[in-house]
């Protein structure tokens, strides 16, 4: 498909940046993974299983979309060898020229550390045993009490890890609206931006088969994988 065009905005040339699929994975993310600690937190496992298989789901779709979707979701769009990350990293205190559509190369790689942790933390619940082994994951079963154990332990110590990355994405947006005066927000919500090229949309039937395949990933998880 062609590029989406560009438009007008007094004097500045604005582009669509992200597509509707990106940022509803986004802002899903942002909403579920406070509810995921929240219910560990309470005590209601049942929540938190719900919650784990629809992150689940999302990142199924996240996978696809990163080979299947709009140019600026695809993995093979922001995620740039070393050179092309010191280049741009040395380049983060030269002005306030702006940046590539989408994710920059520093930022890619860090999008990719979050979506491995979430994909870790998912795996580790899904096998997850507690102590009196009656709120496990839907998988325990295949495992031995001691391998559930393991894995309840470090779900719970990659979800700092999670923490970790979140609080530097969020002193990143900070950093990119205070020096660069590029904020990063706004084309999140609403998919328009002022720089760079836009994006190529996919074809939609990449995007009914990137929801069918979320949906049959935690509708399975929530069955156990037994059918």
């Amino acid at each position: 498909m062609a590029p989406a065009p560009r438009r007008l905005t007094g004097e500045t040339a604005t582009v669509r940046v992200w597509d509707g699929p990106i940022r509803i994975f986004h802002w899903s993310l942002a909403v579920l993974l406070p509810l995921a600690w929240w219910t560990a937190q309470q005590g209601q496992m049942g929540w938190h299983r719900l919650i784990g298989y629809a992150i689940a789901g999302l990142l199924a779709f996240r996978l696809w979309w990163g080979v299947a979707g709009g140019s600026t979701a695809r993995f093979a769009g922001f995620v740039k060898g070393p050179r092309t990350v010191a280049r741009y990293a040395a380049s983060l205190f030269r002005g306030s020229e702006p940046g590539p559509p989408g994710h920059n190369p520093m930022g890619g790689w860090s999008v990719l550390a979050l979506l491995t942790l979430l994909i870790a933390e998912v795996g580790l619940g899904l096998f997850s045993v507690d102590v009196d082994g009656e709120a496990s994951g839907p998988l325990a079963d295949r495992v031995s009490f001691d391998a559930g154990r393991f894995a309840a332990h470090w779900h719970h110590l990659l979800f700092n890890g999670l923490l970790a990355l979140i609080g530097l994405h969020l002193c990143a947006i900070a950093f990119y609206a205070a020096v660069k005066r590029d904020n990063l927000i706004g084309p999140m919500l609403t998919g328009v931006g002022a720089r760079g090229e836009g994006f190529r949309p996919a074809a939609r039937w990449r995007l009914w088969a990137g929801l069918a395949l979320a949906g049959g990933v935690a509708l399975a998880l929530a069955k156990g994988l037994k059918f």
